[in-house]
Parts: C-alpha cells; sequence; structure tokens
C-alpha cells in the first residue's frame, strides 16, 4: 500500500503542499486551508490505492486467468478439431478415389491387371485403416473441445459477476473520495466563513444552482423557472432554434464549463454564450442531468409508465394530463415552460432536424429515470426497458403542448435578459403556403420523364414559386455557393486524400458525386439512357448536382440533409445545377407512380 500511494501524482501534490505549508504561519488562513488540503489529498492518494489494488485482487486477476489460460486452451483445442476434420474430409476423398481405381483395375484381363488390383486393393486397406484412426482422434479431440466449452459455460455467471463487482468497487472508490470532500468543504468553510472575499465564498452560489434540488434551487434564488433553465431557453430562442443538431451535438468541455460557472456567479453576462447554442443546450441538458431527483419526479415515475404504455391515443393523452396535474407545483411549472419551448424548436424541424422524437431520444432520459433501488440486480435492464417508454411519453408531451399545458407562456418571466430578442420563426406550415404544389411540365432544354399520375405527390419546381430565401442557413453569396458546391466533394474526404496526395506526388481524381465519373462508367458496361433515368437523392451539393452533370432528371427528396429553403437559395443565386426538377416529402410518395 506505502509503495503504491508514494508513486500517485495526489500523494506528490500533498508533499508538496506539506513542505510549502511549513512557511506559512500554522493559525494563519492560508496556513489552515493549505494544510487541511494536504491532508485531505493524502486521504484521497490512499482511497485510490486501495480502490486499485481491490480491483487488481478481485477483478482483473481472475479475468486475466480467463483470457491468458482457459480461452486459450479452448481455442486451442478448437484449431486441433478444425485441422483434424479438415484431414479426416481429405483422407475420405482419396479412400474414394482409391476405391474407384481398385473397380478400374479389377475389370482388367491377365497377369498385370491382376497385380495392379492387387496392390490397390492394399492401398485400400490402408486408407481404411488410417481414416478408422483419424476418425477416433476426431472423436477423441471433439469430446475435449466440448468438455472445455462446457466447463466454462458453468462459470460464465462467475464471470459475468466480475463486471458487477467492477462497478461496485468504482461505486464504493467514488463514494469514499466524495465523502471525504464533503467532510473537508464543511470543515474548511466553517473555518474561513468570516472571509467574504475568499474564493470559496464566491464559489458558494455555483451550489444553489446545479446539482441541487428544483425546490431549494427556487427557494434560495427567489425564482418560479430555474436559473438555467430560464437563461438557456432565452438563449436558445435568441440564436439557437434553426441549428442543426441542437441538443444531440455535443459541446467543447471547456466552453460547457466556463458557461456553468458564469451561470452560477453572474447570469446577466451569459448573453456571451449566444453565438456557441450547442454549448448553451448542453449546459441545460447538464441541469436536468444533475438533480438530484428528475424533473417529472421519481414519484411519479410507474404512472408515468403506465400512461406511456398505453395504445388508444385519447385514453393516453388523458392519462399523461392526470399525471402532469398530480406534479408538484414547482416541477409543473418548470415542466410547462420546458415544453413550450422544445414544441417551438419541433416547429423549426425542417432546418434544425430536430422532431420530437428526436429530442425525445436526447432530453428523455434526463427528465425521467427510475427509482434506485439497492440489491436490484434487473435494475439496468429495467432502465434500458423503460427508457424506450421514457421516450414516448416526451415525445407525447412535446407533441400535445399546447393541449396538456394551455395557454401562452412568457418565456423571460425574470426579465433576466431585457434587451434578447427571440429568433423570427419560419413554420413549416409557412414554408408550405409559400410553395403550393404545381404540376408545370419541365423547361424544353432538360429531358423530362413520363408523367406521373395526378395522386402522384411530386412537385415540379419553377422559378415564380420559389420566393427568396429565408434560411440563415443558405444565405451566402453566390460566388460562395458555387465555390462551396463545387467542392464540396473534396472536402468530404479531408486529410486522407491530402495525405494520398502528398505521398504519390500526384492529384487525386474523386469518384465520388457530384463527380460523374460512376455514371460514366455505369453508361459504359450498362445500356443506360441518362434522358429516362431519375437521380433521386437528399442532398442539393452532391445527389442533385451529380444529376444535373449526368444529364439526369433529379427528384429531392426532404427526408434527408436538404430543405426547400435551401433550394430557394440556390434558385435565387442562379445556380441552377443545384436545382432539383422535382421534390417529393419521402421516397414513399413516388411508389404509387412505380407501380403505375
Amino acid at each position: 500500500m506505502d509503495k503504491r500511494v508514494k508513486k500517485l501524482p495526489l500523494m506528490a501534490l500533498s508533499t508538496t503542499m506539506a513542505e510549502s505549508f511549513k512557511e506559512l504561519d500554522p493559525d494563519s488562513s492560508m496556513g489552515k486551508a493549505l494544510e487541511m488540503t494536504c491532508a485531505i489529498q493524502n486521504q484521497l492518494a490512499r482511497i485510490l490505492a486501495e480502490f486499485e489494488m481491490t480491483l487488481e485482487r478481485d477483478v482483473l486477476q481472475p479475468l486475466s486467468r480467463l483470457s491468458e489460460e482457459e480461452l486459450p486452451a479452448i481455442l486451442k483445442h478448437k484449431k486441433s478439431l478444425q485441422k483434424l476434420v479438415s484431414d479426416w474430409n481429405t483422407l475420405k476423398s482419396r479412400l474414394s478415389q482409391a476405391a474407384k481405381n481398385s473397380g478400374s483395375n479389377q475389370g482388367l484381363g491377365g497377369a498385370s491387371g491382376s497385380h495392379t488390383h492387387t496392390t490397390t486393393a492394399n492401398k485400400v486397406e490402408m486408407l481404411k485403416e488410417e481414416e478408422e484412426e483419424l476418425k477416433k482422434k476426431v472423436e477423441q479431440c471433439k469430446d475435449e473441445y466440448l468438455a472445455d466449452l462446457y466447463h466454462f459455460s458453468t462459470k460464465e455467471d462467475s464471470y459475468a459477476n466480475y463486471f458487477i463487482h467492477l462497478l461496485e468497487i468504482q461505486a464504493d472508490y467514488h463514494r469514499k473520495s466524495l465523502t471525504s470532500l464533503d467532510t473537508a468543504l464543511a470543515e474548511l468553510r466553517d473555518n474561513h466563513s468570516q472571509a467574504d472575499h475568499s474564493p470559496l465564498t464566491t464559489a458558494a452560489p455555483f451550489s444553489r444552482v446545479y446539482g441541487v434540488s428544483l425546490r431549494t434551487h427556487l427557494q434560495d434564488l427567489g425564482r418560479d423557472i430555474a436559473l438555467p433553465i430560464e437563461a438557456c431557453v432565452l438563449l436558445l430562442l435568441s440564436e439557437g432554434m434553426q441549428e442543426e443538431g441542437l441538443f444531440r451535438l455535443a459541446a467543447g468541455a471547456s466552453v460547457l464549463k466556463r458557461l456553468k460557472q458564469t451561470m452560477a456567479s453572474d447570469p446577466h453576462s451569459l448573453e456571451e454564450f449566444c453565438s456557441d447554442p450547442h454549448a448553451v443546450a448542453g449546459a441545460l441538458k447538464s441541469y436536468l442531468r444533475e438533480l438530484p431527483e428528475p424533473l417529472m419526479t421519481s414519484d411519479l415515475y410507474d404512472d408515468w409508465m403506465r400512461a406511456a404504455s398505453l395504445k388508444e391515443p385519447g385514453a393516453r393523452l388523458e392519462a399523461l394530463h392526470d399525471v402532469c396535474s398530480r406534479l408538484p407545483q414547482e416541477n409543473f411549472n418548470n415542466l410547462r415552460y420546458l415544453m413550450k419551448f422544445l414544441a417551438l424548436l419541433a416547429e423549426e424541424q425542417d432546418v434544425n432536424k430536430m422532431t420530437p422524437s428526436n429530442i425525445a431520444i436526447v432530453l428523455g432520459p434526463n427528465l425521467l429515470w427510475p427509482p434506485e433501488k439497492e440489491g436490484d440486480q434487473a435494475q439496468l435492464d429495467a432502465a434500458s426497458v423503460s427508457s424506450i417508454q421514457v421516450v414516448g411519453v416526451v415525445e407525447a408531451l412535446i407533441q400535445n403542448a399546447d393541449t396538456l399545458f394551455p395557454g401562452d407562456i412568457n418565456f423571460n418571466v425574470s426579465g433576466i435578459f431585457p434587451g434578447l430578442a427571440p429568433q423570427e420563426k419560419v413554420s413549416s406550415q409557412q414554408v408550405s403556403e409559400e410553395l403550393p404544389p404545381v404540376t408545370v411540365p419541365a423547361p424544353a432544354t432538360t429531358p423530362a420523364p413520363t408523367p406521373a399520375p395526378a395522386s402522384m405527390a411530386v412537385r415540379e419546381r419553377t422559378e415564380a414559386d420559389l420566393p427568396k430565401p429565408t434560411s440563415p442557413k443558405v444565405s451566402r453569396n453566390p460566388t460562395e455557393t458555387a465555390a462551396s458546391a463545387e467542392d464540396m466533394t473534396r472536402k468530404s474526404t479531408g486529410s486522407l486524400a491530402a495525405a494520398v496526395e502528398t505521398a504519390s506526388g500526384r492529384q487525386a481524381l474523386v469518384v465520388g458525386k457530384p463527380s460523374p465519373y460512376m455514371f460514366q462508367c455505369i453508361t459504359e458496361d450498362f445500356s443506360v439512357d441518362p434522358a429516362r433515368t431519375l437521380m433521386v437523392g437528399d442532398r442539393l451539393e452532391t445527389d442533385i448536382l451529380f444529376g444535373h452533370r449526368c444529364g439526369m432528371t433529379t427528384v429531392l427528396t426532404l427526408t434527408g440533409v436538404s430543405s426547400l429553403e435551401e433550394a430557394q437559395a440556390y434558385l435565387t443565386a442562379g445556380q441552377r445545377d443545384l436545382v432539383p426538377h422535382y421534390y417529393v416529402e419521402s421516397i414513399a410518395d413516388l411508389m404509387e407512380g412505380l407501380e403505375d
């Protein structure tokens, strides 16, 4: 233990602190703080050393025996069995061939034919004996292999328990470390409570924001809506509603940490983080995840699950409404506030790609999780099953936010950001009103495909039906637009292509979309007429551009990457090679036409 402790960085830190506080007045504030911190680092080092030794003794050593002794023996028998079976099959083939030769020689006349027949017969007998001996070896090896497998299967549960024990050891280590730190922190704060300007005092508000119960947080700060929820929602309403993958893409750890610290120390300075909506979304997820009890409460967990299991939509909605009404008032207020915002976020799904289902997948586990039960070995399995139901519950709350939480809401409830203006919304309904489905024939310069049935939901674009772009995602000038489309494929290969070019001293030939190279290869070997071919894709800069370059008629499906707003922007910028001839809501809309 002592040898291991001495090698740990924590112990080196403790030793350095011990040398340092000797130079200070032991009664001074700095001296006492340094001495106590030195002691806690020493204690943490011993807890860590104990954890490492327990881990090696109780988990790593048994698993090492499994990987170094038992499994290699099983694999050795398996390999031997495969070799013997292969040899056996080869010998049986030789025996079969020898038997055929023996039959052929028997039909020959004369002394020469008789001698050949005798030699061949002897060879057949030898092969039969060899085959019988090899068969016994195969059976013996097979029995040994099966015995090893059976022996392993009897201990499989024990080996699985080692992984459970690993987590138990880790949990115990973290509990001991946290208990030691909490005790030391409490003692330090008591000893230095009079130092109003010390770093410990300024850090105190942080503990009243993250990691404390919702009720304590609201009471301490005199709020109705939790500070991180309101601040993050306002910041996202201002700049983040059309950010693709919001809540799904992770933010930088250092930015997220600084944002959380600012949230606790000076929330009025949070506007500087408007430019990083993923960090803001991460701070909101972190707050919900670090609540001691989920926002949707552990007491109502079973009720939420029962509501999620109902198949009939009306009954399910009624059950969800009933559970919402039984939430504590502070939880209800904050859940209502959050769901109203998430419903607005889902309205921008054509741009941000965050449907109610996607939002529920990434946020659901942070809003509701099963209560902990001591000694319940099936808890992990239950959690994984219930997480699917949790996603269903949260998705339904978002989709029915106006029904379950009626009335308008003032998101800037505390006036924390008086100058922050929410981003202007463009709903899917507005987009559909701006782009009515039309059936004007394609321009004469472009080969038109066979006309689709009138019921088929394929819409053709004309310049008059495509208004100016409203999405900031594509509000670039025409030169930048053309350049980005032209270089899309080369950029996607990134450093790999550059490395190959540097090593070979040759320019790489990119054959992927939108390069027409691969279509040229197809037309060389197959009778494909571009004028009678549809290029269906979900990305303007690769699929649609590829179709235009190859002389095909193009169809954009709106279930993927690109949106109608981007097509509008390209058309306005004069980049017609990036504008599809037709578009469909889903690839499924083409099926009726294909069947006809």
